[in-house]
């Protein structure tokens, strides 16, 4: 599995010609104090597939502290086809909404993704507590 893209953002349109619209991506957010909680956010994955990798393709995505404590985990699966010469090879596009994510403390947080057997270090953010 090749990790394409991975993006934390405000919200994703899913066009009919097969397009992403990613709105509002960041890689920051303060808040007033913590634990803070995150009321609404998208996380995007595109994993684009080896010619090995077809079939029922199992994932999970962890956010994780800097300390490396897990705070939230997405589990799931996806259909993966198989390649076809002449063609790019097969993706999965995962459009993850996510309510109310609690980060406990302020400093760095990232996604890992795993599937098709590997561990990738995905999109990162980085929670600061708003002064005044």
């Amino acid at each position: 599995m090749n990790l394409v893209l991975a993006v934390v953002c405000d919200d994703v349109r899913e066009r009919t010609d097969g397009k992403l619209d990613v709105i509002g991506v960041y890689s920051e957010l303060s808040a007033p104090g913590f634990p803070a909680v995150q009321a609404r956010m998208t996380v995007v994955f595109v994993m684009e597939w080896s010619r090995e990798e077809t079939g029922t393709q199992v994932f999970r995505a962890d956010l994780v502290q800097q300390s490396g404590r897990r705070i939230l985990t997405i589990e799931g699966e996806t259909t993966v086809t198989a390649h076809v010469d002449g063609r790019p090879p097969p993706r999965t596009r995962l459009v993850l909404p996510l309510q109310n994510v609690v980060f406990p403390e302020a400093g760095a947080y990232h996604f890992e993704l795993v599937a098709g057997g590997d561990v990738q270090r995905a999109c990162s953010c980085f929670l600061s507590q708003r002064s005044g």
